[in-house]
């Protein structure tokens, strides 16, 4: 029998990263502001699961803010549900406008660089926060969907479908391993545009009865725009 994960932390200091349970290395978070060195300002939003094409990124009038809306359609017939993420995000200083905004999306991750007039004063690069902990965080900018970055469905013939968000990770850059009892997943994203570096996923996806092992060739592996979809037939 093949028995999917629950959340409990893997030791006493808990998540690397709460908003993502299988990041292992790299910066946390659901998204990533930097400010750059010509005032530009660079903003990472993860959105697994959305094509290239799936997100629509706007000015606010006031140009002062940006709003994205992005949507992941229904992959799988066994995924819960399609998702949909909105997010604003914008200045935060008073002096300045936004004058442009370049977007890029792939792999399930939204680069923004926002460029603005010039500010009196420049506020430093934003620090990667601490996002350690016990308890796993859902994403904020879904508004339908599973927000989190697992999901798990028992199918009518004993298999497992999981469906594990590593966003970033390209299509070619997941690996599935099964032994010792265990289906592990592992990801690399590397690090694009003014990203602050790379990240690295790691992280078993389910539990397999009495310790025994899969051919890999047996578990069915679907990666696509950040997220990595499995079935693992029963044992």
């Amino acid at each position: 029998m093949v028995v999917p994960l629950s959340s409990i932390p893997p030791s006493r200091n808990g998540f690397y990263a709460i908003n993502n349970q299988f990041l292992a290395n790299g910066p946390k978070g659901f998204s990533e502001f930097k400010m750059l060195e010509n005032e530009d300002m660079f903003i990472r939003i993860d959105l697994p699961g959305v094509p290239e094409n799936g997100v629509r990124v706007t000015v606010d009038p006031t140009k002062k803010a940006v709003s994205v809306m992005a949507d992941a359609p229904k992959e799988h017939r066994y995924d819960s549900s399609p998702r949909n993420y909105g997010s604003c995000t914008g200045l935060v200083c008073t002096c300045c406008q936004i004058s442009a905004v370049a977007s890029h999306m792939s792999d399930g991750v939204l680069r923004l660089l926002v460029s603005k007039t010039r500010a009196k004063t420049q506020s430093p690069s934003c620090i990667d926060p601490a996002l350690t902990g016990r308890v796993l965080q859902p994403h904020p900018c879904v508004n339908l969907g599973s927000a989190m970055a697992y999901e798990s469905k028992r199918l009518s013939n004993g298999s497992l479908y999981v469906r594990v968000d590593m966003p970033g990770v390209p299509s070619d850059r997941f690996t599935v391993s099964a032994e010792n009892g265990r289906v592990m997943v592992t990801g690399e994203a590397p690090a694009v545009s003014h990203d602050s570096g790379g990240r690295y996923y790691s992280g078993d996806v389910a539990i397999l009865s009495g310790a025994t092992s899969i051919p890999i060739r047996k578990i069915k592996a679907i990666a696509k725009n950040g997220v990595i979809r499995l079935i693992i037939p029963p044992v």
